[in-house]
């Protein structure tokens, strides 16, 4: 079987080498599916793409005049592959429903830490050979802040417990309980975590229709002064615009993000001397009380093994089951 994977970086090749115990024949490119490489498919009846590879109604039919016939995404999320469409033309397609929680969890505690501490901002000034002290970093102590989490599946609750091993009181929202989530955290409805959390992190998925923007004006308002924001879940839920005026009028304290509703236009690019989204680069211009990371939430050797391995294992089953336990 001949399989071609996009937005392979170098530090992942040797691990989509070493985990293809089902002897893929493979094509590993380096690129982001684009309108330049698209024609590699060319022979190859399996794709793997990754988020922001745009698997839209266009490209899928050149994919189908390729002879392709699955589709995978090693990524939780799928929004980047038009449903319908692959559907009515027939791929089978498959996700990776987890993986390892921990990455994404640890990259939402390292923002808190770093925005509770201001340690971004005193590494700067260290590094400039300016060892003073100032107003700006004088900190509270995360163990007396009470963190809520927004969404407790394996994400969310591996982030409550990394924060609940600082001490933090952790609250939560999420429409559908976890029992097991009850022993370390409280769930309370979505106004009383937005009143009274001093950290609030998002690790729910975005549902067209239901959550988009669900940091909002209205949500900011009812925040308690000087909160910290965190998203590493879904660009679209947060309106960058009212985070922006929050963050200008002191209401927000800090706000990070690993992830926009707009990131391929910026995301996995060196836009160095480029001009970029305005409201982009007022977050960046707001740094440290800002911090931006490129979607590298899952960017950990666990993580990605996760992804290549239950994505080999999803074609394996296509192939001599014909259908995926992770079927889309």
């Amino acid at each position: 079987m001949k399989l071609i994977c996009f937005g392979v970086r170098k530090v992942e090749h040797d691990f989509f080498i070493k985990l293809n115990k089902f002897g893929y024949e493979l094509t590993l490119v380096e690129e982001l599916l684009n309108d330049e490489n698209i024609s590699l498919i060319k022979g190859h009846k399996a794709i793997m793409l990754r988020a922001n590879c745009p698997a839209n109604r266009k490209n899928l039919e050149i994919f189908k005049s390729y002879g392709v016939e699955y589709l995978l995404t090693r990524t939780v999320g799928y929004d980047h592959i038009d449903l319908d469409a692959a559907k009515e033309m027939g791929f089978k397609m498959a996700r990776v429903p987890t993986y390892s929680p921990n990455a994404i969890g640890e990259l939402a505690i390292t923002f808190a830490m770093n925005l509770v501490r201001k340690g971004s901002y005193m590494v700067n000034r260290t590094r400039e050979k300016n060892f003073t002290i100032d107003e700006f970093m004088f900190s509270r102590e995360i163990r007396n802040l009470t963190v809520g989490i927004v969404g407790t599946g394996k994400i969310g609750l591996t982030s409550a417990r990394l924060f609940k091993g600082l001490g933090s009181k952790i609250i939560a929202y999420d429409i559908y309980e976890n029992e097991e989530a009850k022993n370390i955290l409280e769930y309370v409805s979505m106004d009383e975590l937005i009143k009274n959390a001093d950290i609030i992190s998002l690790h729910c998925p975005y549902i067209k229709g239901v959550n988009e923007k669900l940091i909002n004006e209205d949500f900011i308002k009812k925040t308690k002064d000087n909160v910290i924001l965190i998203n590493t879940a879904r660009g679209e839920l947060q309106d960058v615009e009212a985070i922006i005026k929050g963050l200008e009028s002191g209401k927000i304290g800090g706000f990070a993000t690993d992830v926009f509703s707009n990131e391929k236009e910026f995301f996995f690019k060196n836009m160095s001397g480029k001009e970029i989204d305005k409201n982009v680069q007022k977050l960046l211009d707001l740094y440290p009380r800002v911090l931006i990371t490129p979607h590298i939430g899952s960017y950990t050797d666990e993580a990605l093994t996760n992804m290549i391995e239950i994505s080999y294992e999803n074609l394996d089953e296509f192939i001599t089951k014909g259908f995926s336990k992770n079927e889309i």
